[in-house]
């Protein structure tokens, strides 16, 4: 049996961890990680070196610095610089290294803003960003262009696939600097344990969105990875050559919400804040592409809701302050 070194970078992350355990059930796999401290990804000698020094099959390029609406806004330029760099050192140390075969992992941010619903993959660079997370969107767009660049020129086999909305184990809890899932859930539970008699939620609960279980997303990657390249590419275009992964169905924030209270335990009273803005109407991913492709989500918005929170309770500890 032929073993394959895969190297998981980003493999401490929600996405990555998820990659990473189901890799390890397999027993043609021999993964190799580093943890930020070990490899410093935005620095080119560094990863030049770690590339070199290490006999690598696969790269699933999921490293990336991430985080919601106020952490872009606030940090823009740490969002462009440091996610450029992770991914040009490590797709262009791949290719220095003769690495056939590597998969990024992007964001459903790289659409327009006013993108018609749902989002194709051919709606890519037709219009204007949304201005809060322009800087990491510019990036992750950089990263498709990358893997089309050196697959046009070298013939490489580097593929990308974005994820709709994600939530799951490992994803980030911090008051301030989450997305909505995580933030929802942890507002929720600490309202039930204080014994509260409300919770305000932002905007009126109509607009629509998309959400996807870590697992689905790791596992709908894996899928992708394995893909021969005959059937990848002629499913693709060259410069058009990425999937999208999400359900392809979506759910307004009132019913989200109401769903965060149940699973949380919260008995109180929902107040709808609809002085606080909503956002775009509806976004929602078309899957049509990865469905052709033979693959479709496992995981309900409840199911998988009721697995983040509980581990969220079993590592709370990791998220005071």
């Amino acid at each position: 049996m032929d073993v394959k070194n895969i190297y998981v970078a980003g493999h401490c992350g929600m996405v990555g961890a998820s990659i990473l355990r189901q890799l390890n059930a397999r027993e043609d796999v021999n993964l190799i990680v580093r943890t930020r401290n070990e490899l410093d990804l935005t620095c080119q000698a560094d990863v030049s070196a770690f590339f070199s020094n290490n006999h690598i099959d696969e790269v699933f390029l999921c490293a990336a610095k991430v985080g919601g609406i106020h952490a872009n806004s606030t940090f823009p330029a740490e969002f462009i610089y440091q996610n450029l760099m992770i991914e040009a050192n490590i797709i262009h140390a791949a290719h220095q290294n003769d690495i056939q075969k590597l998969l990024f992992l992007g964001s459903s941010c790289i659409y327009p803003k006013f993108a018609e619903q749902p989002m194709t993959e051919s709606a890519l660079l037709t219009g204007v960003l949304e201005e809060t997370n322009e800087p990491y969107a510019i990036a992750k767009i950089a990263g498709i262009k990358l893997c089309e660049s050196y697959n046009r020129q070298y013939g490489r086999d580097y593929r990308s696939v974005m994820p709709t909305n994600l939530y799951g184990p490992n994803d980030n809890f911090h008051p301030e600097n989450s997305h909505v899932i995580p933030a929802l859930l942890r507002r929720f539970y600490e309202a039930a344990q204080r014994g509260d008699r409300e919770v305000k939620a932002w905007g009126s609960g109509t607009p629509m969105r998309e959400f996807l279980y870590v697992d689905d997303m790791a596992s709908a990657t894996i899928h992708v990875m394995d893909l021969s390249k005959d059937t990848y590419h002629a499913n693709t275009a060259p410069m058009l050559s990425h999937i999208n992964i999400g359900t392809g169905e979506d759910c307004s924030i009132h019913e989200l919400v109401e769903t965060v209270a149940k699973v949380t335990g919260f008995k109180g009273e929902i107040v709808w804040d609809t002085s606080k803005p909503d956002g775009a109407p509806r976004k929602l991913m078309n899957v049509s592409r990865l469905h052709a492709l033979g693959w479709k989500h496992t995981y309900t918005l409840e199911r998988g809701l009721q697995q983040t929170f509980n581990w969220f309770v079993s590592n709370q500890n990791c998220f005071r302050g």
